[in-house]
Order: C-alpha cells, then sequence, then structure tokens
C-alpha cells in the first residue's frame, strides 16, 4: 500500500495532474479541497475547529486506506494552519500499518500561480482565485510551511503540460509502484 502525496502551491496543477495520474495508475484520488469544503461549511478556514477536524479526518481516512491495503494519491497545499506535526502523523498512520507515502512535489513560480489563479476548474472547487488576495497571503507567510520529507519526483509545471507532466511522474515514480 502506498501514498502518492502530491504537494505544490495553488494552481500548481496539483488536482490536475492527480486526476490525470488517478487514471494513469487507477488509483483513488483523495482530493484535499473535498475536506476543506467540508468542514468550512461548518467552522471558518482556519480556525481551531476547522484545524483539528481537518487534521482528524485526513488521520482517519489515512490509516482506514492503509488498514485496508487502498493505495491512493493525495493533494495538500503546503500553507501555514496546517500544524507541521499533522504531516508527520499522516505518514506513521500509514508507515506503522505496512505501508509508505512517496512525495512528489510540484513547483511553480509564483508569476505563473498568479496567472493560473483565476481558471474554471478553480472556481468549481470555491479554490483562491484572486491574484490580489494571493499576494497577500504569500506576504503575509500564509504559504509558510516547513520543508516536506525528500520527494521522489519534483516537477516544474511551469515548464509542462499536465499530460507530459503526468507522464514524467509515473515514469520516475515506476520503482515505487513496482515495489508495491
Amino acid at each position: 500500500m502506498y501514498v502518492l502525496f502530491i504537494h505544490g502551491p495553488p494552481a500548481a496543477g496539483k488536482y490536475t495532474i492527480g486526476k490525470l495520474l488517478s487514471e494513469r495508475l487507477e488509483l483513488p484520488l483523495f482530493h484535499n479541497h473535498l475536506v476543506v469544503d467540508a468542514i468550512t461549511s461548518l467552522f471558518p478556514f482556519g480556525t481551531e475547529k476547522f484545524v483539528e477536524l481537518r487534521a482528524s479526518y485526513w488521520q482517519q481516512a489515512f490509516a482506514a486506506a492503509a488498514e485496508a491495503g487502498t493505495s491512493f494519491i493525495f493533494t495538500f497545499n503546503p500553507e501555514a494552519t496546517v500544524r507541521p506535526e499533522t504531516i508527520s502523523d499522516l505518514v506513521q498512520a500509514v508507515e506503522t500499518r505496512g505501508g509508505r507515502v512517496v512525495f512528489v512535489e510540484l513547483a511553480c513560480p509564483e508569476e505563473v500561480v498568479a496567472d493560473r489563479l483565476d481558471s474554471p476548474s478553480r472556481r468549481e472547487f470555491g479554490k483562491l482565485t484572486d491574484r490580489e488576495l494571493f499576494r497577500r497571503l504569500v506576504a503575509d507567510g500564509s504559504f509558510d510551511f516547513p520543508e516536506l520529507p525528500s520527494p521522489a519526483v519534483v516537477v516544474d509545471t511551469s515548464a509542462l503540460a499536465a499530460e507530459a507532466a503526468a507522464d514524467l511522474v509515473v515514469r520516475q515514480l515506476q520503482p515505487y509502484v513496482d515495489a508495491s
């Protein structure tokens, strides 16, 4: 059992590439924003209750999938409302049950992110679409997050179309997927 843990800034292509990887690898996609949407229906983003419930939901989902032997893809936007220990807790939930977490970093320069924000797919999920708000959040440190575990793959999504990025990830992850 393994988790492909795709992370990167807003609008780096996590959902788009995650969907393509889901199809190519025949793995379910656990898109983080669905959890965020569910919890913000009860508690405002970033509040203590929101942070606690999100971490709990992720933890339970990772543990249940590992117990069931269900590999999956997870998307994650590193940002300041996530407690840093949450990531190590998720990894531990998988590894203590015999699975592993493989990190995939999608890199994308800020200016490209800003240009991509106002896309239909982002509006569909109620994601950040305002360029000025994005710039304020960056300046305020909202996307500051401790370094994540070393990625098995790093893809600059400003240099590749989503299909080519997904192909590259599949090729570079083949040793990890074959070892499952």
